[in-house]
């Protein structure tokens, strides 16, 4: 087939058996889409394959559950295997960036700097980062969301941050022409969010890149130390199952994003890269993320406008005392935007109770945060006989101590900002109606069932370092004892990165296309 300029479809499949090309891209979100523009611009014969299906902004409309039909990988009902807390990806072309909500940080020089020292990552510091960054901010119109367009929540959560004299500050977002619909989580339906959707994957379509939708990665056929051929099945879209045709893709080069959830389970699945690497789907974290939710009495409407214009960085890094115990922070802590739905998962029961808080959804407002994985308390991805994958995390007890706190912060906020009570997300619906009751939080439960969470940044499960018995890419991102596999996710983080992970993970694979267009005696 030639270059088009909109993805094929599983509708295209029907005669096609064989795929070639110089790299194959396993997965079309920021890593994948973002390494393919790279490699396209160079010239380099490139195909991107993605398990989801191809949805335009042109066929997003507005309505939350329909929208997650398309955008949400299980229409966001999977959980990690106790069923504690929900996955939140995308899976579609685009990605999770078709679901984020566009916070754009670049990556800490703090973190980069224990990456390199603790971990031996080398050639991702910031003079490498800085013109990349540049680049991609200047590609995806990342800037400050000026005042008109801060919600009534944003305002008051960041009047109240100021107030309590917290360190916050305007958070950085990648939108161009954004009309403030507030479905940011659902896909942009007039392509303002700045989702590989509409920026990455047509920008390297233009430059000859073809994008597969409907086609999932499932069996690399080795030769020696190369991956000489990959087996995909075609998915029947409407009932997200493979429809039983298969596609042979051949190349030269293979790179695997398929998201901190799936690329380190799909590299468990190819029997040999199980045996020959001790720490895949090690080292595995997700910003685990908890919420309250805050009674107004003005009316708040949580769901309008860009979500976190504001947000408070001065509790990123955990506070340890001089023998190690945990004393504060280790999150990032933002204003809430939260649709009626999913609002309905956090609410806990099914008596008058619940129906206060959902029949005034006009008037609730909230804030959440997402912890740093503490990283000595990661979880482990795994796959069981079937090779289906699991999610393993275990809210050890510092993990545990981040959550309440973050909670703590997220209810003293609520009550700064207006709030006549305020409800945590937690199986018994904990009511607060003053400050004075914040000490219920320690006696909230960390466990399946009993605290409503959601995880929105994996990570790690193919963490990047220079030895193959505790890591599983080198710095290269080429997989360890093989010439031809790299992985370009947020899979190779060592650690969290204490942010939102989406830049960071662009940066990276502008540095993995570097080294994929190396291996192929080309530069970008």
């Amino acid at each position: 087939m030639s270059s088009t300029n909109k993805p094929y479809e599983y509708t295209d499949y029907e005669k096609l058996e064989t795929i070639s090309a110089e790299v194959c891209v396993i997965g079309s979100g920021c890593g994948g889409a973002t390494l393919a523009y790279k490699l396209a611009e160079a010239g380099i014969d490139t195909i991107v394959i993605e398990k989801g299906g191809y949805y335009p902004s042109s066929t997003f409309d507005n309505r939350e559950l329909n929208q997650a039909g398309k955008v949400d990988a299980e229409r966001s009902l999977i959980t990690s295997n106790d069923g504690s807390t929900m996955l939140n990806y995308g899976e579609l072309v685009g990605g999770t960036s078709v679901h984020y909500w566009a916070d754009s940080y670049r990556t800490p020089e703090d973190r980069l700097a224990l990456w390199h020292e603790r971990y031996g990552m080398a050639g991702h510091g910031g003079a490498q980062l800085a013109p990349i960054f540049e680049d991609i901010e200047r590609r995806l119109h990342i800037a400050e969301m000026p005042p008109f367009y801060y919600n009534r929540m944003n305002e008051l959560f960041r009047d109240a941050v100021q107030a309590l004299g917290w360190e916050g500050a305007p958070v950085k977002q990648a939108r161009n022409g954004c009309a403030g619909s507030g479905h940011c989580m659902q896909g942009c339906a007039i392509g303002a969010k700045q989702s590989q959707l509409v920026t990455s994957l047509p920008a390297a379509m233009a430059l000859g890149a073809r994008v597969y939708a409907d086609l999932r990665a499932e069996q690399f056929s080795f030769d020696g130390r190369r991956v000489s051929q990959l087996s995909a099945s075609v998915m029947d879209r409407a009932r997200n199952r493979p429809s039983g045709r298969k596609i042979v893709i051949k190349a030269r080069h293979f790179v695997v994003a398929a998201g901190g959830f799936n690329t380190p389970a799909f590299l468990l699945s190819q029997n040999r890269l199980r045996e020959s690497l001790p720490a895949l789907g090690k080292h595995f974290g997700m910003n685990p993320t908890v919420f309250a939710h805050g009674m107004y009495r003005e009316p708040i409407v949580l769901w309008r406008k860009p979500p976190a214009c504001f947000g408070v960085e001065g509790f990123r890094r955990a506070r340890y005392d001089s023998q190690g115990n945990y004393i504060e922070g280790g999150y990032l802590l933002v204003p809430d935007q939260i649709h009626p739905a999913l609002m309905s998962y956090s609410v806990g029961g099914f008596d008058e109770g619940a129906a206060e808080w959902m029949s005034n959804l006009s008037h609730v407002g909230g804030a959440t945060g997402w912890i740093d994985d503490h990283p000595d308390e990661l979880g482990e991805i795994r796959i069981d006989s079937k090779g289906r994958r699991e999610v393993h995390y275990p809210y050890g007890p510092t993990t545990q101590k981040m959550i309440r706190d973050l909670l703590k912060k997220i209810v003293t906020v609520n009550f700064k900002a207006g709030a006549s009570k305020v409800m945590l997300a937690d199986l018994r619906r904990t009511e607060l109606t003053s400050m004075e009751q914040i000490g219920v939080i320690d006696k909230i439960e960390v466990k399946p069932g009993a605290l409503f969470m959601a995880a929105p940044h994996p990570f790690g499960g193919c963490r990047m370092g220079p030895d193959p018995k505790t890591s599983v890419t080198d710095s290269s991102h080429r997989v360890h004892g093989f010439d031809n596999l790299f992985v370009a996710d947020p899979s190779v983080l060592p650690t969290g990165p204490s942010v939102d992970p989406s830049v960071t993970i662009m940066a990276f694979s502008y540095i993995a296309a570097g080294h994929v267009a190396d291996a192929l005696g080309k530069r970008l």
